[in-house]
Order: C-alpha cells, then sequence, then structure tokens
C-alpha cells in the first residue's frame, strides 16, 4: 500500500516543477514613479503601475518599464555666432513622461534623446548664429526659452513634456578667451591711467594753490616788515631831532648803523656766500646821498610825465 502512495506523489511532481518556473513569470512588481508596459502575443495589452502586479505567464510579457522621474538630457553643441567665432553651448534639457501618454513615449520614438538632441541642435544653430559673442552669455536664457518653446511644441505628441532647458556653459575657443581677457586687461589699464592722471592733476593743482598762498603769506609778511622798519626809522628819526640832529645827519647816522649791522651779520655766518660792500665810514653817507638823488631824480621824471599826458589830454 505504501508503494501505492509513494507512486502517486510522484506524479505530481513534474507539475510541482512546472508551477515553480511559472511563479517568476506571473507575478512582477514595479518601482514606485514607473510603469510597466504588457504586451501579449506582442501585442500591447496594458499598462502595469507602482506595485504588485500578475500578468499570464508565457502568454504575456514586459516589453519594457517607462521612468516617471524627471529626467535631464544635456547635449553640447559648437556653432559660429554672429562675429564668426566659433562657440561650444551645454544644453540641460530637463523633461518627465506624461502618465498618460506612456504609449506614445514607449511605442511612438525609438530613441528619444536622439530626438531630443536634434532638435537642440536645431535650435541653438538657428539662434547663436544671430548673436555676437557678447550677446550670447548675456542673452542666454534667450536660447534656453526657444530650445524650450520648439522642444515643448515637438515632443508634447510624443508623451515628452519638457520642464526647463537650461544654457549651463558657453565655452569659446581658447585663443578667444586669451583674447578677451586681454582686452579686458587693457580696459582697466585705461581706466587705471585715467584715474593716475586725475590724482595728477588735482595735486599740480594743490601744489600750486599752496605756492600760490604762500608767496601771498610772504609778501604779507615783507610789506609788515617794510612796515614796521619804516615806523622804527621815523620813530629813531623823531628821538634824534630831540637831541639836536636834523633829519639829513639823523637819516645819515641810521644807514651807517644799518651798514654795519649788516657787515656783521654777515661775519657771523661762515657759510654765507661772498658779498662785497663798501666798509668805510663815508660808505654809508655815499649811499643815502645816491638814495637821496635817485628819488629827487624819479619824483621828476614822474612830474614831467605827468604834465606831458596832461597836456596831451587838453
Amino acid at each position: 500500500m505504501n508503494e501505492v502512495n509513494l507512486d502517486n506523489y510522484l506524479g505530481y511532481i513534474p507539475l510541482i516543477i512546472i508551477a515553480v518556473l511559472l511563479i517568476p513569470q506571473t507575478f512582477f512588481i514595479v518601482k514606485q514613479q514607473t510603469v510597466a508596459i504588457v504586451e501579449r502575443f506582442g501585442k500591447f495589452q496594458r499598462i502595469a503601475h507602482s506595485g504588485f502586479q500578475f500578468k499570464i505567464p508565457i502568454i504575456d510579457k514586459i516589453a519594457g518599464k517607462v521612468s516617471l522621474k524627471i529626467q535631464q538630457l544635456d547635449v553640447i553643441v559648437e556653432t559660429k555666432t554672429l562675429d564668426d567665432v566659433f562657440v561650444k553651448l551645454k544644453v540641460s534639457v530637463q523633461y518627465v513622461i506624461l502618465r498618460d501618454k506612456v504609449y506614445e513615449a514607449f511605442y511612438k520614438l525609438e530613441y528619444p534623446h536622439d530626438q531630443i538632441t536634434s532638435y537642440v541642435f536645431d535650435v541653438v544653430r538657428a539662434e547663436v548664429p544671430k548673436m555676437k559673442l557678447d550677446d550670447v552669455f548675456v542673452k542666454k536664457d534667450d536660447i534656453a526659452i526657444a530650445v524650450k518653446t520648439e522642444l515643448q511644441d515637438a515632443m508634447l505628441d510624443y508623451g515628452f513634456d519638457i520642464i526647463k532647458t537650461l544654457v549651463t556653459d558657453i565655452d569659446p575657443d581658447q585663443q578667444v578667451k586669451v583674447a578677451m581677457n586681454r582686452i579686458n586687461a587693457s580696459e582697466r589699464e585705461k581706466v587705471a591711467a585715467q584715474y593716475e592722471g586725475d590724482a595728477a592733476r588735482i595735486l599740480i593743482v594743490e601744489r600750486a594753490k599752496a605756492e600760490a598762498e604762500s608767496k601771498r603769506l610772504q609778501g604779507q609778511g615783507i610789506a609788515d616788515q617794510r612796515r614796521e622798519i619804516a615806523r622804527g626809522l621815523e620813530e629813531s628819526v623823531e628821538v634824534l631831532n630831540k637831541v639836536g640832529i636834523n633829519s639829513q645827519e639823523a637819516s645819515a647816522l641810521i644807514v651807517v648803523t644799518q651798514h654795519y649791522d649788516t657787515l656783521q651779520s654777515i661775519g657771523e655766518h661762515v657759510n654765507s656766500n661772498l658779498i662785497l660792500l663798501p666798509n668805510s665810514p663815508q660808505a654809508g653817507s655815499d649811499m643815502l646821498n645816491n638814495m637821496v638823488a635817485s628819488f629827487t631824480a624819479s619824483n621828476q621824471i614822474g612830474e614831467a610825465m605827468k604834465n606831458a599826458k596832461k597836456k596831451k589830454t587838453e
């Protein structure tokens, strides 16, 4: 009886083996933000969303899985600007597959990345040649908007929604970058030279003002000095007059006194330049007479010029 029962159990072994082999093909798991495309005999059957899913083994097959996450595709485009400068632009395209258009995204496009890349090349090479190199840096957002607009219109029918496009890098030729740096350095040196020139001009003006002020004060000091000397001479003459010395004798005495004071002052300074002055007592009187004669002649000439001018006017 035991042998009969064992034979009965052995008949189930092939069924058990088949079941074990078919279980992995019957159940499958779809991850979050992902959908699976299920086909039956090569024909689209349904879209399986995230979670624990079932399919008929052998008959049904998972044709592929599609991610619903936001993805990014970086495209590097080399093109020429309006001023004949070759430049490389890196355009980053952020896109997502719409949940209700998974069928179109999976079946209508064989290589979606190549399709997006072709549109990026087409738009960039149409927009950048209209701009100069400097404008490419300034208007990179305009380029990104143009790329997004073109892609959005073209890819929406295929289930792709373009979230954003960014121009993340602009790389001109190395020689062009060196030239641009030289131009920038030259401009800065020019500005620095202008500032240095303005500073030098201001310094010269301020020095001239200081010198003028110094001379004005110096002249004022000399005038004050001469005024005080004249006042002192006047007082000296008055004192001498009080003791019976007339004005002419007093003037001669003052001139002689100042003459010898000058000689004494020069002799006290060893480093003074050589000056030849008369040193006899008669020298003071001679200088006074010469000064009086000079003043008298000057006054006569002045009076003659006034009279001649007066006659000419009449």
